[in-house]
């Protein structure tokens, strides 16, 4: 019955899903067809705007564009607050939608897009869509206007919705067990969920790479784990912001598991690196530096992998969809016909994100506890190592 209600719950996400990103891209084919008609100029359909449009970072939560009879563009959106800080201009704070998605400047200020950057002619190498630079009364940009973007980016505000989602739900069923509620008797609502989770973590992740010291880390990397799973499940929602496929997102996380690996590391952890046991000297010549940079290796690992994965499959599911117009605008007959094939494919991309996003929070916090287990390199606690393969009984409750 519950596989079902998923299962029936995942075709209704992705048939939404569809319905965005088809009517988006519609709207733009459109509008380009009218801007051919004005202006005399080919213009194809821009995948790469559409892409990354939707992949990187904005001021605005964007659902999609309806075009009307005119042949303008009326945005469906969810506008965000613009905090800007300017040395020269001081303080100010509005709503995105005063920039009307880049086609106005407001208070001395323009949201850059990527029309507007082709347009002036500005260096793509200095100038990015989505960035908010300082303009003069002619409306020419002013590279003397120092900006500094405080905004709540879709991004940041999604990250904050995840982390209010995360902290309640974790409260919610500590204090069910707190009131000894699932713990004589069976779990209930959202305890009978989280709780297969909770002691797969523990029983997969931090014991058999912790050993006695599991319960120590085991908190951090619950709390690793479930931000990141939260979080890619919202990214698979139509409308909101891929935050795990953002860069800046999962060098954050690296960076904290990095500090949590140095702080756990001990002297034979360091000896190892720079004098290992048993090794000929002209082999440390070469090891040794080998052995330092694996130090920092290892948490870009954490950061790239993540970044990575998780970015990949969106892009594959707007390149699939995008294929439909790419091809209709060569003929009509070829985008209907590109269109079963396409849809069908990007169903199956979008199940297996879904796989993916599980995947990766687990990946994350099971390397992140093989890091901090070696940092821990050398201390003796092998005569307790059948004590972390021990499993709890059924009537031992789960530590939150």
């Amino acid at each position: 019955m519950m596989h079902g209600r998923l299962k029936s719950l995942l075709v209704a996400a992705f048939s939404i899903f569809s319905l965005c990103f088809s009517t988006n891209l519609m709207g733009q084919h459109h509008e380009e067809n009218n801007k051919k008609t004005k202006n005399e100029k080919k213009e194809g359909f821009n995948a790469k705007e559409v892409i990354f449009g939707h992949v990187l970072n904005a001021h605005e939560f964007h659902f999609l564009d309806i075009v009307k009879k005119d042949g303008t563009k009326k945005a469906i959106s969810i506008p965000l607050p613009v905090i800007i800080y300017s040395p020269q201009r001081g303080l100010d704070i509005f709503m995105s939608s005063k920039f009307e998605h880049g086609h106005h400047d407001y208070k001395g200020y323009r949201l850059l897009t990527d029309e507007t950057i082709e347009h002036n002619g500005l260096d793509p190498k200095k100038y990015a869509a989505q960035q908010i630079v300082g303009v003069d009364d002619s409306g020419k940009i002013d590279p003397d206007v120092k900006v500094y973007d405080l905004s709540l980016t879709r991004n940041v505000v999604q990250m904050l919705i995840a982390l209010v989602i995360f902290v309640w739900i974790m409260l919610k069923i500590a204090k069910r067990y707190k009131n000894g509620e699932g713990v004589r008797t069976a779990p209930k609502g959202a305890q009978s969920l989280f709780e297969p989770i909770i002691t797969f973590v523990r029983d997969e992740v931090a014991k058999p790479n912790l050993g006695v010291y599991y319960e120590k880390y085991f908190p951090y990397l619950l709390t690793v784990f479930f931000f990141i799973l939260i979080n890619n499940i919202f990214g698979l929602i139509p409308g909101t912001a891929n935050v795990t496929g953002n860069i800046a997102f999962t060098m954050i996380l690296g960076l904290i598991s990095f500090i949590v690996i140095l702080a756990s590391s001990n002297k034979h952890y360091w000896g190892h690196i720079f004098n290992p046991p048993g090794v000929p000297l002209g082999v440390k010549f070469i090891l040794v530096p080998v052995e330092f940079l694996s130090v920092f290796i290892k948490p870009m690992a954490l950061i790239i992998r993540l970044f990575a994965n998780m970015v990949a499959g969106h892009i594959i599911i707007i390149c699939l969809i995008s294929l439909i117009f790419i091809f209709g605008q060569l003929n009509p007959v070829f985008g209907y016909g590109v269109s079963p094939v396409a849809i069908a494919f990007t169903i199956f991309i979008y199940f297996i994100e879904v796989l993916v996003a599980f995947i990766q929070a687990f990946i994350f916090a099971m390397l992140t506890a093989v890091f901090i287990g070696q940092a821990r390199e050398g201390e003796h606690h092998h005569e307790h190592a059948g004590d972390a393969h021990t499993t709890i009984g059924q009537d031992d409750p789960v530590i939150i």
